[in-house]
């Protein structure tokens, strides 16, 4: 029995140690451990995190379709004008040749080729009516975006254009951002950046001109929609302190609803003219042509999974903590305990699991160290004071006596009102972690109290540590960077 409580020291302060050696930003940046084993004072248990799948390249696992589908050109074959010199005619496009086709898929093919691949539309023979494009990419999956989607057009940007998103598989679509190159013009909106918004204002759908101008189209190709830049305004320029970011997500659901997705929508409704009129003789030199799309993100597994799979077309989470669905989103069979719920990104830098518990189990369910508040103690000096209180805020709204989320009653204890644990005979304390016998005479180990010898509880295993703290910086400090 000591040889255990010895091992849980020592696991306790080896987590504590490493907790002071730790490089925040990449651990609050990836959350790639679902669980761990540790000893505690029940032996080798599991310790679960909240945990989610690496960032990467979602343009690789999409599909992709064009509104109306035969606006690619190439049947029947054409031959196009360079925008800046209406009489240098001299690109083709014929699909049935494979290198003069512009299909779809060059939008997404590998960078760096020479010559450049691109997908090109039809050109504005129809006009004075509108050349308008939707092209629509669709992941059949909830995605959670990481960085910014960058469009590189080849045939100079268009002069009007929407980004839309749809969170529910393109039933129904928002606005992400507008661009245009006259802003009130086009939208009826003051033209804005995204320099201009605040955390109050951050979902806010702004017109942008900062990507529309056609004259310079050779130089500037990219139109961007900035996701750092809407994170920057809670973790700093930088992105250094992800701590009040994760504390923003995890406490709310329209800010992390705005940087989630299922398919986005580019809608082209004018592509680059180089000037105020259209030369109607020669509308061969209006289309649009897009070299390259950049989605960066990772799948959204609500915190119970590490891993995501692309098998048969379709991405599904790889799930753990007794969860199961595409998105890890209900209990597995059996383990609906308690009802289901979203892992949480706090306490930083571990979160919490809130795994699903076997039916025939009461809601006890161990915390991670983290939880416990060793490791979150070091997340004070990291936080920029500008946001200090947000992340404060966001650990307070969760340290209720029993939420059914985070902090459980133990030992069968029932959860009233949010307020209080209701205790079986046999325990006491505010969170029924206190066997009743602790109180009596003799304590739990009189011969009338039936009940064995208790380990020391975790609670104890706290205070031990508190009150170690000074030898904490003497042995741990050194080693720290």
């Amino acid at each position: 029995m000591r040889f255990h409580f010895a091992l849980t020291l020592q696991a306790l302060w080896t987590g504590v140690c490493q907790a002071a050696m730790q490089h925040y930003p990449a651990a609050w940046g990836h959350y790639d451990v679902c669980k761990s084993q540790i000893y505690s004072d029940e032996g080798l248990t599991w310790d679960y995190m909240a945990c989610q799948p690496e960032a990467a390249d979602m343009t690789q696992y999409l599909k992709v379709y064009l509104d109306p589908p035969n606006i690619t050109c190439g049947d029947p074959p054409e031959t196009y004008c360079a925008l800046e010199n209406p009489y240098m005619c001299n690109n083709e496009c014929d699909a049935s040749t494979e290198e003069l086709a512009h299909p779809p898929e060059l939008m997404f093919d590998i960078e760096g080729r020479n010559p450049t691949t691109f997908w090109q539309s039809t050109s504005w023979k129809k006009y004075p009516k509108a050349l308008l494009v939707n092209i629509t990419l669709s992941w059949n999956k909830t995605i959670e975006l990481t960085d910014d989607i960058v469009l590189t057009f080849e045939s100079g940007r268009p002069e009007q254009m929407v980004l839309e998103k749809s969170l529910d598989y393109g039933r129904s679509w928002q606005p992400y951002q507008f661009y245009a190159t006259d802003c009130l013009d086009a939208f009826t909106m003051e033209p804005k950046t995204v320099q201009d918004l605040t955390q109050h204002t951050l979902l806010d759908i702004i017109c942008t001109e900062d990507y529309s101008r056609g004259y310079v189209w050779k130089y500037d190709k990219t139109v961007r929609f900035e996701i750092k830049d809407r994170f920057a305004l809670f973790a700093g320029p930088r992105l250094h302190n992800m701590a009040s970011l994760y504390g923003q997500l995890d406490t709310t659901k329209n800010l992390r609803d705005f940087f989630t997705i299922t398919d986005l929508r580019i809608r082209l409704l004018r592509p680059a003219t180089g000037a105020t009129m259209v030369d109607e003789n020669n509308l061969s030199r209006y289309f649009y042509a897009i070299s390259d799309i950049k989605v960066q993100g990772r799948c959204k597994c609500n915190l119970h999974a590490n891993s995501c799979v692309y098998d048969k077309e379709k991405l599904s989470c790889e799930c753990e903590h007794n969860t199961t669905g595409p998105d890890c989103g209900r209990c597995k069979r059996n383990y609906q305990g308690r009802a289901w719920s979203a892992g949480s990104y706090l306490p930083i830098p571990k979160g919490t699991a809130n795994i699903c518990i076997p039916n025939n189990i009461g809601p006890v369910i161990r915390q991670n160290v983290s939880s416990l508040g060793v490791a979150n103690r070091k997340e004070a000096p990291q936080v920029a004071l500008s946001t200090t209180p947000s992340v404060h805020v966001a650990n307070s709204k969760r340290a209720r006596v029993c939420d059914n989320e985070l902090l459980r009653c133990q030992n069968g204890g029932v959860c009233v009102n949010n307020l209080h644990c209701n205790c079986p005979s046999a325990y006491t304390g505010l969170q029924c972690e206190k066997p009743r016998c602790e109180s009596e005479l003799g304590g739990c180990r009189g011969s009338d109290s039936g009940q064995a010898p208790l380990m020391p509880s975790s609670f104890t295993l706290l205070l031990l540590l508190l009150g170690s703290a000074l030898l904490r910086e003497i042995l741990c400090w050194p080693t720290v960077l």
